[in-house]
């Protein structure tokens, strides 16, 4: 029973009085069953209320990158303009 009493305590503070958790934290994690360890749903297409994904992370970094790419056609385009008429 010792080695139950020497576990890692949970990191979790209370909102209301400020004090730590200190239940035992489950094993690999900082914090105990009741404060989310091991919780959750999975990510993705695994995920039971995935629609489309076009707010993932994947689609919104696809969508920087032809940006960026289209800011830096007209950037191009503008400056080959602006030599031709300069010619």
């Amino acid at each position: 029973m010792q080695s139950a009493h020497a576990a890692p305590r949970c990191t979790a503070k209370s909102k209301r009085t400020g004090k730590p958790c200190q239940a035992p934290a489950v094993r690999g994690w900082t914090v105990c069953r009741m404060h989310g360890a091991g919780g959750g749903a999975q990510s993705g297409p695994a995920n039971p209320n995935w629609r489309h994904g076009g707010r993932s992370d994947e689609a919104v970094a696809l969508r920087k990158l032809v940006n960026d790419l289209n800011l830096t056609a007209r950037q191009l385009d503008t400056t080959l303009i602006q030599r031709k008429a300069g010619k």
